[in-house]
């Protein structure tokens, strides 16, 4: 799909083209344009000229916009996948599954537009308040800077593009420029579902016009989606502009002493190598009682060598190449590291151009970059505990808190795991893969700041104005 960039609701095309490859083969993908400050100084004008009547917009049409493109996406949904399957080198059921969530978000943002309740409130809880009332209402905070990453190109993107126009912000939205095309041709759809010009641009941008994004003060609101290091460096230079970081993490999970090992083990592969370990909540340090340790690893390493590795777009496959090939490269590296420190590979280990096998690894230390970093690829750690309140403990002991898995069948457990983990969130018999897309997600310490999740996300671009009678 070869795609002009969406500037403002018009379809523009720069001097630099921006080819896209799949990285399991070099296939192409499709094309677009790079834009540069020329194209960032129209988007944000338009933007500034679309944020009165956006902010103007009645409820209903907000919602009706928002309806209308989740019904477009629904009609594209096949081949949107397989376009998110070949730029993002993603399984294709895997990319089908990122296209249905994407619809959920566009839904939920519907409904939350409908529900920006004010509130009333007495004042005379004090004598000085005697005779009078006030109404609180949320209005929008101005425009929002969003920035998204590869991994998820449509779904991570519509998680800032959606709330922000429920909220009645304009965005701007810089997606990787690995995977710029799905939410190029979404934004299309939306156009076509009666997105206000201005409302929208989606550019991808050059270095330092990505920084501008980060630094220039008619920017109300920064939200962004990838590494700590450069999350951490945005918000130094962000100035006065609120900041919503996502940042990842090294996820653990917990296979308590009464868990359920037939429904544990599938489910903990899925989330330890789904799309090849590049999701933020990827379950990457596995933590299994000493009483089940044995069989655990002995089915889990027999289901996770069943996994089938081959081209994105079929059906079949379940993992496939890393984003690039310096990424494979990158964990090949770490895993050679750990092995060369004393760990043991159960299964895989091996590298072919940008496609890392599933792996295994035990005997591993919490300093080994496996287990204190983020691995990003089809990496996982396991390990014997012998007490709960220890292996709580062993997956607080990281700069990452963004989920954490529990399978459990005790009460005690997954309360005292509730209130010790610290984790912006905990999943009971389930992975820290798990989420849906209008509960409060986010993380604390290294994983960020703010919480996505439609309603969550509105509250950051919304400003709070109260009226004293």
């Amino acid at each position: 799909m070869n795609l002009p960039i969406f500037l403002g609701g018009e379809a523009v095309e720069t001097a630099q083209r921006l080819a896209v490859t799949c990285s399991y083969d070099g296939g192409n993908a499709g094309s677009t344009f790079l834009a540069g400050p020329a194209e960032l100084e129209r988007a944000i004008e338009a933007a500034q000229q679309a944020a009165p009547a956006l902010k103007a917009l009645p409820a209903w049409k907000r919602h009706e916009i928002l309806m209308g493109s989740a019904a477009r996406l629904r009609a594209n949904r096949a081949e949107m996948g397989r376009l998110i399957a070949l730029e993002a080198c993603k399984p294709l059921r895997y990319a089908l599954g990122e296209v249905d969530r994407a619809l959920q978000v566009f839904e939920v943002a519907a409904e939350e537009s409908r529900r920006m309740a004010g509130e009333y409130l007495r004042l005379d809880w004090t004598p000085a308040g005697t005779g009078r009332d006030a109404v609180v209402k949320w209005f929008p905070a101005g425009l929002v800077a969003g920035i998204s990453p590869f991994n998820f190109p449509l779904n991570l993107a519509v998680h800032k593009v959606a709330p922000a126009f429920a909220a009645g912000c304009p965005i701007i939205l810089k997606p990787s420029r690995n995977t710029p095309l799905s939410m190029l041709w979404m934004a299309r759809l939306m156009a076509e579902a009666g997105l206000p010009a201005g409302a929208l641009s989606v550019l991808p941008l050059d270095r330092d016009s990505g920084t501008q994004l980060v630094t220039d003060p008619r920017f109300a609101v920064l939200t962004f989606t990838g590494s700590p290091e450069v999350g951490w460096w945005m918000k130094s230079q962000a100035g006065r502009k609120r900041v919503v970081l996502e940042l990842g993490g090294n996820a653990g999970v917990i296979i308590d002493r009464t868990a359920d090992l037939a429904v544990a083990v599938p489910r903990i592969v899925t989330g330890a190598f789904a799309y090849a370990g590049q999701v933020c909540i990827h379950t990457q340090r596995i933590f299994v009682h000493e009483a089940l340790f044995v069989e655990f690893s002995r089915r889990f390493v027999a289901a996770a060598a069943k996994l089938r590795i081959g081209p994105p777009a079929e059906a079949e496959t379940d993992v496939t190449a890393l984003i690039d090939e310096d990424s494979a490269k990158r964990v090949e590296a770490w895993v050679a590291e750990a092995r060369e420190a004393g760990a043991q590979v159960l299964l895989g280990g091996r590298r072919n151009a940008a496609v890392y096998e599933p792996t295994i690894l035990t005997a591993t230390r919490p300093e080994m970059r496996v287990c204190c970093d983020e691995v990003f690829g089809p990496v996982v750690t396991l390990e014997p505990f012998a007490d709960f309140g220890d292996a709580l403990q062993r997956v607080n002991a990281s700069r990452f808190g963004l989920q954490a898995g529990v399978f459990t069948d005790s009460l005690a457990h997954m309360q005292q795991a509730f209130d010790q983990l610290d984790v912006g969130g905990v999943i009971i018999n389930d992975t820290p893969t798990f989420r849906v897309d209008h509960m409060p997600y986010g993380g604390v310490k290294d994983s960020g700041l703010g919480r996505e999740g439609v309603k969550y996300a509105m509250a950051d671009y919304l400003e709070m104005k109260v009226l004293v009678k």
